[in-house]
């Protein structure tokens, strides 16, 4: 098979996103195809007094012990 018909990617995963707002702005957009994803509120969780950051995609994301990114199910 030719190496013309195979894409190299340099997909990156959640964790491995800096542990900014920015970042994972950058991140979620990208993911999209491009298409903004923003912030749409913030707060900090009752439960573990974390903050929490409601985005335009529909999911909300926070950061664990490790500073690094994950989704609230």
């Amino acid at each position: 098979m030719s190496q013309a018909f195979v894409k190299e990617t340099d997909d990156q995963w959640l964790n491995e996103v800096a542990p900014s707002l920015n970042a994972l702005i950058v991140h979620l957009t990208r993911e999209n195809n491009g298409i903004r994803v923003y912030e749409q509120k913030n707060f900090v969780s009752p439960e573990g007094g974390k903050q929490v950051h409601v985005m335009s995609n529909g999911l909300s994301y926070t950061k664990d012990s490790e500073n690094k990114w994950f989704v609230i199910l």
